[in-house]
């Protein structure tokens, strides 16, 4: 997954959760959403071992009627098969305006790129939006994951989630694993799919690749 974090000169880093929710409010979020998407397709493409990776969208680039066109650009421009590129949304993104993003998601969907709803379980997130996009992947929100040891209503609903999955036969993934007992619980309950600090901290791009390429 790519993440993005700012190299501050002075500050040094700053994680997006400080100059992410800036960039929203003044309008500079589609503009670093297109260089992070370009710059990680290209970075991808140069790798050795053919990953896939997963750029997440946020709502303004969603709504925008460009995003399949920059989207088009970054695979053509770095050479990168669209079958190696997976968009995350949240359906933040998506209720804004349905009719619209059933259009974009259908030309991503043509050019052969994969689909994940992200967070899933934060905000409104509803059944009728998995049965109505679709979606290649669904993303369980790591604030339920993080507790399922502790909280039972939070273990029920990653448990529900991934029944939910295999009836739609959509994988699910597990965001924020970081402990053996969370994973052990993630086997019982049949998840294939996890990611989290268990397996491995934010690492810069030049070092991805010449760990993983």
């Amino acid at each position: 997954e790519v993440l993005l974090r700012w190299m501050h000169p002075e500050k040094g880093m700053i994680p997006p959760s400080e100059f992410i929710p800036i960039a929203e409010a003044y309008g500079y979020i589609s503009v670093i959403g297109e260089w992070v998407l370009k710059t990680a397709c290209m970075e991808a493409a140069r790798w050795k071992n053919p990953y896939k990776i997963a750029v997440n969208v946020a709502p303004d680039q969603l709504s925008d009627p460009r995003l399949p066109e920059i989207v088009s650009e970054a695979l053509e421009m770095s050479g990168l098969p669209a079958s190696r590129l997976e968009i995350e949304m949240t359906e933040s993104g998506i209720v804004a305006d349905p009719a619209h993003t059933r259009a974009i998601i259908g030309q991503l969907k043509a050019m052969g790129v994969s689909l994940a709803m992200d967070d899933y379980g934060a905000g409104n997130s509803s059944l009728s939006t998995l049965k109505n996009y679709p979606f290649d992947k669904i993303k369980i929100d790591k604030s339920f994951v993080t507790s399922v040891g502790s909280d039972p209503l939070a273990a029920a609903i990653v448990r529900s989630t991934i029944i939910l999955g295999k009836s739609l036969k959509i994988p699910i993934l597990a965001e924020g694993v970081e402990s053996e007992s969370a994973l052990r619980f993630l086997r019982r309950v049949g998840c294939t799919e996890v990611q989290g600090f268990l397996f491995g901290k934010p690492l810069p791009a030049s070092a991805i690749g010449e760990i993983y390429a």
